[in-house]
């Protein structure tokens, strides 16, 4: 019998970020009923926490995978990883926000 690869084992241990974030809010519906006692208060707090870490990673796995296509003055595409707070901008010398970017065919 051939042997679950780990990132197979790995994705069925932790949900999906959606998925997550759908127990996570229930969870916390439920603690603000005022109808749960302290040690299952306990328990969904250490749930949520779990949960919570599962979405944080979910989100960072996404940050790291978008990218930014920048048009170049020389009609080149290059792809540059995403930078939320402007740094790529920054290393290029280019305002984000600029009225060349624009019309330049730039997005960013």
């Amino acid at each position: 019998m051939p042997k679950a690869k780990d990132s197979d084992s790995a994705t069925k241990t932790e949900p999906a970020f959606e998925d997550a974030l759908a127990q996570l809010e229930e969870l916390v519906r439920d603690m603000e009923s005022d109808q749960m006692p302290l040690e299952d208060l306990i328990k969904n707090y250490e749930q949520g926490t779990q949960l919570y870490r599962v979405c944080e990673k979910r989100l960072d796995e996404a940050r790291g995978r978008i990218e930014i296509i920048r048009k170049k003055r020389n009609d080149e595409h290059v792809l540059e990883p995403f930078a939320d707070d402007g740094a790529s901008a920054e290393k290029s010398g280019e305002e984000p926000d600029s009225d060349a970017s624009q019309e330049n065919g730039e997005l960013f």
